[in-house]
């Protein structure tokens, strides 16, 4: 019998990356969610299981004969008030539910610690992670930035912007600097968190290679796309203010997109990399690599409302 593995967040960005990675490398996956009937009309080939992360006994069942477990769960989707807070419970009851389960490690994708204050979104982010490596099971953190591959938040921002409009303002926060990964290295990276030596929980960063500001990544971004539009300086515009711009402009949530705006006010960049040659794996992508892999999923997955904004864009934006 194949080892299993719980798979959290299943119907997620993430999760929907790994599954098909765990398959191959021979692990039987169990996919927990709040809705096992719905998930199952739409991915009948996974194994689901019914549980809730705010549940400790339902996720003690659900763990049994599991040998790792994968937490990409995330309460900032939900909006509501106090969310931080109740995430933070979740990764408590996780641990211990671990633990009873005999769960031997737990994996968990967080996020990068800015050199700044953190937002909301990333104190969060960051104070989850320190609650699973104080469990009983030793939990391995990888900590990561901006995630390009098709379905993420940010790449949805950063892909729109550069697709729909042939000028925009380029608030100061966007002169921050970042280090953009694919979501087929972050994936690689989870996978390969199953072997590597583990004697006590620990954090890595899994950064990109290269640190780049946000005005570099639209404008290489575009390029990928054949396009250079003009980017004006605009120092006076806040996160919370070009949060509404990008409402307008691109298919990202607004709450959302407000919460990952709001957290780049200061450099988000690698303070433990390493992990790639750690856990045996090659150098991540470049950008331009991780940006084709991510249109060419999304090729024929746009509505016509976009479709014909950005054509009309396209006219009007200067070729690369």
């Amino acid at each position: 019998m194949s080892e299993q593995v719980l798979l959290t967040g299943a119907t997620g960005f993430i999760g929907r990356h790994l599954h098909a990675p765990l398959i191959q490398a021979g692990l039987g996956v169990r996919c927990l969610t709040r809705r096992p009937e719905e998930a199952r009309s739409r991915w009948p080939d996974r194994g689901w299981v019914g549980g809730d992360v705010g549940e400790p006994k339902g996720l003690v069942r659900a763990m049994e004969g599991c040998a790792t477990a994968y937490y990409l769960v995330h309460g900032m989707a939900s909006a509501k008030p106090g969310w931080a807070d109740e995430e933070l419970r979740w990764a408590e009851e996780f641990a211990e539910a671990a633990g009873q389960a005999g769960v031997r490690r737990v994996i968990y994708l967080g996020g990068v610690a800015p050199r700044g204050e953190p937002s909301e979104h990333l104190r969060s982010r960051l104070k989850t992670g320190e609650v699973l490596r104080t469990g009983s099971v030793p939990c391995l953190e990888l900590r990561a930035g901006m995630i390009i591959g098709a379905g993420s938040a940010s790449w949805t921002i950063v892909r729109d912007l550069a697709a729909r409009l042939p000028a925009m303002v380029l608030p100061a926060w966007l002169a921050h600097r970042s280090e953009p990964v694919a979501v087929d290295d972050v994936v690689a990276g989870l996978v390969a968190g199953m072997r590597i030596d583990l004697p006590q929980s620990t954090w890595w960063d899994v950064p990109g290679p290269e640190a780049l500001t946000g005005k570099d990544i639209l404008l290489r971004v575009a390029a990928v796309m054949g396009r250079r539009p003009i980017l004006l300086d605009v120092p006076v515009v806040t996160p919370r203010l070009s949060s509404h711009w990008i409402r307008l402009v691109t298919r990202a949530d607004f709450g959302l997109a407000r919460e990952l705006v709001e957290g780049l006010t200061s450099d988000l960049l690698a303070a433990r990399p390493g992990y790639w040659a750690a856990a045996g794996l090659p150098a991540p992508m470049a950008l331009e690599e991780a940006a084709r892999r991510a249109l060419a999923a999304e090729t024929g997955k746009l509505g016509l409302r976009g479709q014909l904004a950005e054509a009309l864009a396209g006219l009007l934006t200067p070729r690369a």
